[in-house]
C-alpha cells in the first residue's frame, strides 16, 4: 500500500518581477529584500531616488537583481505611463502611504485631501494600472495591498487614517472579484504598530507605548521581521487559492 503525501508548497519567485512602492524604508524596504531573497526581479519605486538607488544596489550586491525607479505615486499620469511602459509585474506590493494623526475636530481638508489621496487613490490607481499591463500580456499575478489593523477596527487620532485602510479593504474584496477571471490574486496585509526608524519617536512618547501595548496581546511591538514571511506567503504560488482576504498581523489587537 503506497501512502500519498502532501508535498511542501515552494516560496520561491524566480522569473516573476516584483513593483514595491514606497521602496525606499521600512515596510516597502523590508518586503523588496525579501522578495528578491525568494527569487524575485524587484523593482523599487518611491519619490527619493538617493534612498531607492542605495537599496537596489545593496540587493544586487548580494547577488540579487533589482532596480530602481523613481516616482511619485500620486502623481498619476506619470505613475500610469512608468507602468505602462515597463514590462508587466507578477507581483505588486502596493506599500505607499502616510498618516497624520490628530484629534477628528482638528483634522484640516489638507491633511484629509493628504492622506485619502496617497492611501486610497493613488495606491487604487497603481493596482489598477498593474492589473492592466497583466491582462494584456496575459499573465497571472499577486497584487498585495499593505493596509493596517486600523482597516479592521477604530481609534482615536486616527479617523482619516482608519477610512482610508477601510477603503482600501473594500477595493481588495471588489478587485479580487473582478481580476479572479484573469488570474490575479489581490490580497491585504494589515499590520500592527511597528517599529521602524520612522515610528520610533512616537515610541519614546512612554504614555503612548503603553497604551499600544496593552492592546497587543503578544505584548511587543511588530518588527519588519513579522511581516516579511506573509509577504512572501501572498506573493506566492504557496497562497493560490486565497484572494479578496485581509491577512492581519497584529498581535492578537484585533481579536477582540
Amino acid at each position: 500500500m503506497t501512502t500519498d503525501l502532501a508535498k511542501a508548497p515552494s516560496f520561491r519567485l524566480d522569473g516573476k518581477r516584483a513593483l514595491i512602492t514606497g521602496g525606499g524604508r521600512g515596510i516597502g524596504l523590508a518586503a523588496a529584500s525579501a522578495l528578491a531573497d525568494a527569487g524575485a526581479h524587484v523593482t523599487l519605486a518611491a519619490r527619493t531616488a538617493t534612498e531607492i538607488e542605495a537599496a537596489a544596489a545593496a540587493i544586487r550586491a548580494r547577488g540579487q537583481a533589482a532596480e530602481a525607479l523613481a516616482l511619485d505615486v500620486t502623481d498619476l499620469p506619470a505613475m500610469q505611463a512608468a507602468i505602462a511602459k515597463a514590462a508587466p509585474f507578477n507581483i505588486l506590493i502596493n506599500n505607499a502611504g502616510t498618516n497624520r494623526p490628530k484629534p477628528m475636530v482638528e483634522v484640516t481638508i489638507e491633511d484629509f485631501d493628504a492622506v485619502m489621496g496617497l492611501n486610497v487613490r493613488a495606491a487604487y490607481f497603481v493596482a489598477q494600472a498593474v492589473a492592466r499591463r497583466l491582462i494584456e500580456a496575459r499573465q497571472p499575478g499577486s497584487i498585495v495591498n499593505i493596509s493596517s489593523q486600523m482597516g479592521h477596527v477604530g481609534a482615536a487620532h486616527r479617523t482619516v487614517y482608519c477610512a482610508s485602510k477601510h477603503a482600501m479593504e473594500g477595493f481588495t474584496k471588489a478587485m479580487a472579484i473582478e481580476l479572479a477571471p484573469h488570474q490575479i490574486r489581490v490580497n491585504s496585509l494589515g499590520p500592527t504598530f511597528l517599529e521602524t526608524p520612522m515610528t520610533k519617536p512616537f515610541f519614546e512618547n512612554k504614555a503612548f507605548r503603553d497604551e499600544v501595548l496593552a492592546k497587543i496581546k503578544l505584548g511587543r511591538l511588530g518588527q519588519l521581521d513579522d511581516l516579511t514571511g506573509a509577504i512572501i506567503f501572498l506573493a506566492s504560488d504557496a497562497s493560490a487559492l486565497m484572494t479578496g482576504s485581509a491577512l492581519v498581523i497584529d498581535g492578537g489587537w484585533t481579536a477582540e
